[in-house]
């Protein structure tokens, strides 16, 4: 039986949703806005969080409303099948693989409804326990188109109220031998997010294999995410391919099956992965494959964060879990966060009533 199959026939009722719009302005310039999906019935509701990074999706999803029919499904698999032939878009998304996002907290809602209704949760359904939380912290140090030089300083500010904390960083052009010298230090790098799958985004940057080969040297124990993979990289990346990760391409397994190089572990985002069949056969091929699964998050702001936590402590408590508590993401974390591993409560999918 697929972890799938095993959910697949929890029975779920629904007479309505609704949405709630999730707002947070970390400076003046910027504003991320999530959308958490809530459905209910007899009392009872479950959350899912709509990752969408585009504004204007979520604006036009609030100014809709809840125009949908979601009362016939009778089972989590057949309200999955809704959801794959359902446009959940009133207004067609400013990109294609929001589609994934929003499909993702709509299936996550119905699921978190389903083992409350079932007075259970995913956990119990599954036949597994919550382990003890393994995460890192993800930032970036500056250094981005038109921003400030990339300091150390912000990675040793989170360091001196949270000194065993470990991080995933996004590597910037001006790193130099210098900056990446202090960063050996810490001994606090786990992850470099090389951002090389990402084309016309915000975060993209130029791909130089000179910087790579400074990381690769530096960074003997570090797993190297997303390179851009070019003639140039392949020859620095060549001796450590078994530390090369991916997330940015992953979204089903036919994503994993076609990557260039097989790889030891792998960023599975829920969110990114669209439905829950697909995430859920993800991890079952990775377990098949020996491949470790390790989590993401997308600057979620409510319910997402705590599901996405759940799931890594049920399916991959010990990875390099990109899930730290949202308190991580300030600039000078306040005391008394959680720290890793950390225990995750029973609350991301189902509350036994």
């Amino acid at each position: 039986m697929s972890t799938f199959d095993a959910v697949s026939e929890l029975p779920v009722k629904i007479d309505s949703y609704a949405l709630e719009t999730l707002r947070f302005s970390p400076n003046p310039e910027f504003e991320r806005l999530t959308t958490v999906i809530q459905i209910s019935h007899d009392g009872l509701t479950g959350n899912g969080e709509d990752v969408t990074y585009e504004g204007l999706d979520a604006i036009a999803l609030a100014d809709a409303g809840s125009y949908l029919d979601l009362t016939g499904p009778q089972t989590i698999g057949e309200f999955c099948e809704l959801m794959g032939s359902t446009d959940l878009f009133p207004v067609p998304p400013e990109r294609e693989v929001s589609r994934n996002y929003r499909r993702w907290a709509f299936e996550s809602a119905a699921l978190d409804l389903a083992c409350k209704q079932a007075d259970t949760d995913l956990a119990s359904v599954l036949g597994k326990e919550l382990s003890s939380l393994t995460f890192v912290a993800s930032m970036g140090l500056g250094g981005g188109p038109g921003g400030d030089s990339s300091d150390v300083g912000r990675l040793r500010a989170k360091l001196e109220r949270y000194p065993d904390l470990k991080f995933k960083l996004d590597p910037a052009l001006d790193w130099d031998q210098d900056l990446i010298d202090q960063l050996v230090s810490t001994n606090a790098v786990n992850t470099l997010d090389l951002k090389g799958q990402y084309k016309g985004t915000p975060v993209d940057i130029d791909t130089d294999p000179a910087l790579y080969q400074r990381l690769v040297d530096a960074f003997p124990d570090a797993w190297f995410e997303d390179p851009d993979l070019t003639d140039e990289t392949r020859e620095v990346l060549g001796p450590v391919m078994d530390r090369v990760t991916w997330d940015a391409p992953i979204h089903s397994v036919e994503d994993i099956q076609a990557l260039e190089y097989k790889p030891k572990v792998i960023n599975i985002k829920p969110s990114r992965m669209g439905g829950l069949q697909s995430l859920l056969d993800s991890y079952d091929y990775c377990e098949t494959e020996g491949i470790t699964a390790y989590g993401g998050g997308q600057w979620e702001l409510g319910v997402g964060r705590d599901q996405i936590q759940y799931l890594a402590a049920l399916i991959h408590p010990d990875a390099p879990n990109d899930t730290a508590p949202r308190g991580y993401n300030a600039a000078n974390p306040e005391p008394g966060l959680p720290v890793s591993p950390m225990e995750v409560p029973s609350i991301g999918f189902g509350i036994p009533n």
